[in-house]
This record gives structure tokens, C-alpha cells and sequence, in this order.
């Protein structure tokens, strides 16, 4: 059966490569103020077309409480068969600097490396075109039930299938989870992801004067709101580059694979003689312990700056929870650790935007193992477990809302993919491989 579901999925990639690239054609980032909603709009019907055409005949939009679409499809188990819910999202992080990429990031692009290069051909749209080409390769008499579910909002960590799930249970009841928006340590290198972190995001603003106010004239005692935010974002790090956030644990050590110093370096793009930050293994850093980044600051640019004090200044945080730390006391401690940080009774103000908890996944379990005997088939080595930095707090609402389900979390992103960055990418040979794993084991189930 591996080998006769081998030879249909390669014979499918290439209808996977024209599903990807219509699919990476639809500017689907569920931010209306950036991009049309239509885009997502038009993705999800995509979506749901493909699932018609795969054997899922009762495919609807649903939508959420945060204004996206989510698609759910659906196929009826046999009788006496398990049912299996096959996550992804079509939803996408902005492009960022376009001129960054080597390729139109809304068009599939060949490039001479092999990869598949576009915004989204990863994270999660690769993952979609893998479970379609799975289901494909085994046919429309489906030998389990599925559910299909395509979320529209992954990306803006809002309320969306969290809020939705609890309340329609029974839409996406399942009895085992393949939730595919992670990856392998490295391409052919097959991984089970064990934790996620949970996430926090706050706004942070400060207010010292009524407007700006001349440098010359007045600096010096008039309270800079800029120089505020910076001693405040100085405080959440110590000189090493440890979180310092008061009341947060930051000394956890990882218990699994590790990830070696200079496959870090690599993956993550580090500048020779830069020094990577904080104490401890790097597998301790990204998948045991807090991270905190300023993903922006409102503020004046160099170009055009005024000789002038600043009156309000902004920034935007971003505080990764591993397993183990509840992410509502997360956002206290940080909120309170910020405003104590504030110099000069300055004004601040937290704003909260998101809060996901933390995942932890349950191993061993039977369909756990039939999983990793075709992950060890179609790779030809025994699969290895990782943590991932990224969140989904969707898995944790999993966990809770259907407590007997085995949830897996695995996927086409792994490091070179570059997801959320420019020039995204994805092997078509970890499409091929997981599309024929998956095939594998509902085939199997």
C-alpha cells in the first residue's frame, strides 16, 4: 500500500504545484486596513471548492466572532471508523519589504535551488496542498471520516476559532488531530512538534507633554516620552539577553532534541561575530523559556526628524510563554513589570491585543505511534520531537474541548522555508513526503 500511495502522490505534485500557485495568488492577510477582504474572501471559496472536488461534500464558510472565515469540510466516518480533523490556515503574514524579495511574493516562482518561493507556499498554504494531495491520493471512498478545517485568522492571533470551537463542538468533533502548520528540524528530517509557547502582545504607550516641544529651549527637564520608552524596553532584558520580566521564571532547560549552536546561526540568518543572547542552550531559549521582542515603535524617523522632545512614544511587545506559564498571569506580570519600569512618573498605558496559552502534547498514544511508523516509512528514519517558539493557541482549545483526542502537530515549515519573512519558500519534496505519511496513515487508521 506505501508504495501504490507513493507513485499517486508524486503523480499529483504537479497538480499540488497549481494549487499552491493559485492558491499563493490571493493576498489572504486577514488585516483589512492593509489589504482587501475580498482576498481572503475569494481564498476561503477557493478552499472550499478543492474540498468538494476531494470527496468533502458538506464544505461551508463559517464565520468567526473576529470577522474572518473559517472553512470547515466534512466527510462522514464509515461506519465503526474514527474520524480524523485535518487542520491548516490560508491566511498569511504580510509580505513586508517587497523589494526584499528576489520574487513577486504573490506568485508561485521556480527558483534554481528547487524550492517554490511565494508568501504563504509554507505557512500555511503548503500545509493545505499537502492534506488535498493526501486526500487525493487515497481516493473519494474515504477510509475514515474528515474534517477539514481552514482558519482565516491564524496569523493575527485575534478571537477567531478559539472563541468558535467551544460553542460548535460537535462541528469539529474528531477523534485524533493532525494539526499541520509546523515543521521538521530540517528538510528530511521527520518531527513530531511536542510544545508551543503561548503568546502575549500589549501596546505600550507613553505620555509626558502636550506636543512635542523645541530641544533646545526645553530639553533636558521636560520629560522625553521616547527616552521613557527606552529605559522601559532596556528593563524586560538583562545584559546577557535574558527575559527579566519580574515575577516570570526564565531558567527552564528543554528535555528533548537539542538545536545546535550552529544550525541556529544559520537558520536564523545571525551575522558572523554577532553573539547570540541569553544563558543556557539555544533548544532552552526557543522552546523552554520566555522570549520578549519589540516587533515596532511608533516614533519619529531619522529622515525628517525635528529638533524637538517627544510627547508620546509607542511600542509594540510580543512575550512567548512555554508550557507551564498560564498566559493571563503572563500579561499581569508584564503589565505590571512595565508600568513600574516607567522613569519619572511618566504616563503609560497597556494595552492588551492577544493572549494564547501555552500546548503541550500527550505522546505515545496508538494513533501517535501508526503515525510515526509512516513517518519512519516514507522517510526512511525514526521521527524526532521538537518545541516550537511559535504559538497556536487553536491546539489548547483542542485539548480542552475534546480531551480523548490524539493531537499531533507536524508540517511542511521547516527553517529554510523562511516563513514570515521575505522570500518565504517550501520543498516540494516535504510536500510530497508529508502528503504520502498522511495518506499513509488514514489509509491505515
Amino acid at each position: 500500500m506505501g508504495a501504490e500511495l507513493s507513485a499517486r502522490v508524486r503523480g499529483l505534485m504537479g497538480r499540488a504545484r497549481d494549487d499552491l500557485a493559485e492558491l499563493v495568488a490571493f493576498r489572504s492577510v486577514y488585516d483589512p486596513g492593509q489589504y482587501p477582504e475580498q482576498e481572503c474572501v475569494a481564498a476561503a471559496r477557493w478552499v472550499v471548492d478543492a474540498c468538494a472536488d476531494v470527496g468533502l461534500t458538506e464544505a461551508g464558510l463559517h464565520e468567526m466572532p473576529d470577522g474572518s472565515v473559517t472553512v470547515v469540510a466534512r466527510k462522514a466516518a464509515p461506519e465503526g471508523k474514527p474520524t480524523v480533523l485535518l487542520y491548516c490556515h490560508y491566511d498569511v503574514q504580510p509580505p513586508g519589504d517587497e523589494t526584499a524579495w528576489l520574487t513577486d511574493p504573490w506568485h508561485l516562482t521556480d527558483q534554481p535551488d528547487g524550492r517554490w518561493y511565494g508568501r504563504g507556499a509554507a505557512d500555511c498554504k503548503g500545509n493545505l496542498v499537502m492534506h488535498l494531495t493526501a486526500l487525493r491520493a487515497l481516493g473519494p471512498d474515504l477510509p475514515v471520516g474528515v474534517v477539514l478545517v481552514a482558519e482565516g485568522s491564524e496569523e493575527q492571533g485575534g478571537a477567531g476559532l478559539e472563541d468558535f470551537v467551544p460553542e460548535h463542538p460537535d462541528l469539529t468533533r474528531a477523534d485524533v488531530i493532525l494539526v499541520a502548520d509546523c515543521g521538521n528540524v530540517a528538510v528530511g528530517e521527520p518531527t513530531f512538534t511536542r510544545t508551543l509557547r503561548g503568546t502575549v502582545n500589549v501596546v505600550v504607550a507613553v505620555d509626558t507633554l502636550r506636543g512635542p516641544v523645541h530641544s533646545g529651549s526645553y530639553g533636558g527637564p521636560a520629560p522625553d516620552a521616547l527616552v521613557a520608552l527606552i529605559r522601559i524596553l532596556d528593563s524586560l532584558h538583562d545584559d546577557e539577553g535574558n527575559v527579566t520580566v519580574q515575577g516570570l521564571e526564565s531558567g527552564q532547560t528543554w528535555d528533548g532534541v537539542g538545536y545546535p549552536e550552529g544550525r541556529f546561526r544559520a537558520d536564523a540568518g545571525v551575522l558572523d561575530g554577532v553573539a547570540l543572547t541569553g544563558g543556557g542552550s539555544v533548544a532552552d531559549h526557543v522552546w523552554a523559556r520566555p522570549a520578549l521582542t519589540v516587533l515596532g515603535v511608533d516614533c519619529p524617523p531619522v529622515a525628517g526628524s525635528a529638533a524637538a522632545v517627544q510627547a508620546h512614544a509607542r511600542a509594540r511587545l510580543n512575550l512567548r510563554v512555554p508550557p507551564g506559564t498560564d498566559g493571563q498571569d503572563a500579561l499581569r506580570l508584564l503589565t505590571e513589570h512595565v508600568k513600574a519600569a516607567a522613569p519619572w512618573q511618566v504616563k503609560v498605558t497597556v494595552e492588551p491585543e492577544a493572549v494564547g496559552e501555552a500546548f503541550s502534547a500527550h505522546t505515545g498514544g496508538p494513533a501517535y505511534n501508526l503515525m510515526s511508523g509512516a513517518f519512519k516509512e516514507v522517510f526512511g528514519k525514526e521521527p524526532v520531537s521538537q518545541g516550537q517558539g511559535g504559538s497556536i493557541p487553536l491546539c489548547t482549545v483542542f485539548q480542552r474541548t475534546y480531551p480523548d483526542a490524539e493531537i499531533m502537530l507536524f508540517g511542511v515549515e521547516e527553517p529554510a522555508c523562511l516563513i514570515h519573512a521575505p522570500n518565504e519558500s517550501v520543498d516540494p519534496a516535504e510536500i510530497e513526503r508529508f502528503a504520502h505519511a498522511e495518506a499513509l496513515f488514514l489509509s491505515s487508521l
